[in-house]
């Protein structure tokens, strides 16, 4: 991550379809999404000047938005064409991507059914979220005190802000323990994800995963299971409870910005990257490379 605050950092930003100094793109202090949490948002990543799955991004960005109520002024292509224009712009090819979309400030209160819906995109350099020496040793992880909502309680498919709340009060808690992150369990008591990724155990050969019913599905997720499955590794997707976490050998996590990232610890349970983790490390790193600079 950058020491340079981000509100001072240089370059563009799209903003309401024109592209603004980084510096002016700027919001009223009474706004809605940041008193209700009316905001969804992306996580991207570009690779060789070409943002990895755009189109499901944007339209996974457009869709959250319907389920909070409310549409995206904007079509995905519009959206599509902004992102490649500002990461030109902005001069990078291995960058972060951060769309966001939000009820403005015409209106306070929880009803705000005229307020603007405003979207921004931001690009910004941003290395691996784990250091790659740390990567192949695995990361620890604490346990989360808070657990990842009933659906019937919250809109668990929408890449919300206001669902990262916990998420943001369980790293925090678990950092300041000296773990890198946390297992968030779901409300039944089964294990869910990370903070900010999905989780995948291996045991006897095979991949075990959350069934994800009350969290994302997450983009990383469908396309490691997508990789697995091509190396003919069996992938199970199922209820886990935690006292199943003693049986599995490795423990990964992935995510737009944790890529693939192994783990060696959660809580009392131990895992030792190994084989089966590398080459998913490896065979991402691969898919999410251009074809055409993987060519040349």
């Amino acid at each position: 991550m950058s020491a340079i605050p981000f509100d001072q950092m240089d370059g563009q930003i799209w903003f309401n379809g024109e592209f603004v100094r980084w510096q002016d793109a700027k919001i009223h202090v009474l706004t809605h999404g940041l008193h209700y949490a009316s905001c969804v948002f992306e996580g991207e990543r570009a690779y060789g000047g070409e943002v990895f799955k755009l189109r499901e991004h944007t339209e996974r960005l457009i869709e959250s938005g319907r389920l909070l109520g409310f549409t995206v002024p904007y079509s995905a292509d519009e959206i599509d064409t902004a992102t490649r224009e500002l990461l030109v712009r902005q001069g990078l090819t291995d960058a972060y991507v951060r769309p966001v979309a939000w009820r403005g400030s015409e209106m306070m209160g929880v009803s705000a059914q005229s307020n603007r819906i405003n979207v921004a995109i931001a690009i910004w350099q941003w290395p691996s979220y784990f250091a790659p020496e740390q990567k192949m040793k695995g990361i620890r992880l604490d346990l989360a005190e808070y657990r990842r909502p009933d659906p019937r309680t919250a809109p668990s498919k929408s890449k919300a802000a206001g669902l990262y709340m916990i998420c943001t009060i369980s790293k925090h808690a678990a950092e300041a323990k000296g773990y890198a992150d946390a297992l968030m369990l779901d409300w039944r008591g089964q294990v869910a994800e990370a903070t900010g990724a999905n989780v995948f155990f291996v045991k006897d050969g095979a991949i075990h995963t959350p069934k994800p019913d009350c969290f994302l599905d997450g983009i990383t997720r469908r396309t490691v299971i997508d990789l697995a499955r091509r190396r003919g590794v069996e992938v199970i997707e199922r209820a886990i409870l935690p006292e199943e976490l003693s049986g599995f050998r490795e423990c990964f996590l992935t995510g737009t910005a944790a890529e693939v990232t192994p783990v060696s610890e959660i809580a009392d349970w131990r895992f030792t990257p190994s084989e089966l983790s590398r080459r998913l490390i490896d065979d991402y790193a691969a898919e999410v490379t251009p074809k055409r600079a993987a060519a040349e």
